[in-house]
């Protein structure tokens, strides 16, 4: 007789997660991750895309979240950021791990999976846009990023808020900061109309500046922002 068998729940324990990950990790994935900039000394070599896939069967978990992050494994840490309750994460929790970033995928996907869920999100943008290092400074902007997309409840004025601080950064010369730095401006200014008359003209004015990173990050954003395709979304949310 035919029966209607669940899957087995998830092994939640750091021990028993960290073996999952390792036995579906590959040599090829990790010799790839070197053309994007990521470390594998500590990675296994898992594919992004499994560990999303791993976080929403696991389902929110703080306490494991914090155990894959203390292990120090580069999935483990990706894993971690899909997988802890933003209601959970504390300001000092987000000190804690911006200070353990050392690459760009574990930043941006903290800041975008789960740090600007939380009630902390705009006040560690303001905290982390002045630092000086390189990743947490970063992760001041990712986070201004994604808020962009995240948070329906933000008015144009803390965005434009932001953009005085996007100013302020553009002069950093870091590759990491300065990407960064670029994509809030360019996120900013597809929020709305005023926030996008607001970002045209900080993107000009960095445009005409005469060092490198900002005159890179102005051009850059001024293509899109005022792009045909930017302006008629802009228009049709109007």
């Amino acid at each position: 007789m035919a029966t209607n068998r669940r899957p087995p729940a998830a092994p939640r324990t750091v021990e028993a997660t960290l073996t999952w990950l390792k036995q579906r990790g590959s040599k090829k994935v990790r010799d790839g991750m070197a053309r994007y900039a990521i470390p594998s000394d500590r990675a296994f070599g898992v594919p992004v895309g499994v560990l999303r896939a791993r976080g929403k069967q696991l389902g929110p978990d703080h306490a494991l979240a914090e155990a894959l992050w203390q292990s120090g494994w580069y999935e483990a840490r990706m894993l971690a950021t899909f997988v802890d309750d933003p209601a959970q994460v504390t300001a000092a929790q987000m000190d804690r791990w911006a200070r353990d970033f050392d690459n760009w995928a574990v930043c941006d996907t903290a800041c975008f999976a789960l740090f600007d869920r939380t009630p902390h999100a705009w006040r560690k943008v303001t905290q982390w846009a002045p630092r000086q290092g390189e990743f947490v400074r970063r992760a001041a902007f990712a986070l201004l990023a994604s808020l962009t997309v995240h948070d329906r409840q933000a008015d144009d004025a803390a965005f434009a808020r932001g953009l005085v601080l996007v100013e302020r950064a553009a002069t950093d010369p870091r590759n990491f900061v300065m990407k960064a730095v670029n994509w809030a401006l360019r996120s900013v200014g597809k929020r709305s109309r005023g926030l996008n008359q607001a970002a045209v003209a900080v993107a000009e004015r960095l445009a005409g500046a005469t060092e490198p990173a900002p005159r890179w990050i102005g051009k850059h954003a001024l293509r899109e922002l005022t792009g045909a395709s930017v302006r008629r979304r802009l228009a049709q949310r109007q």
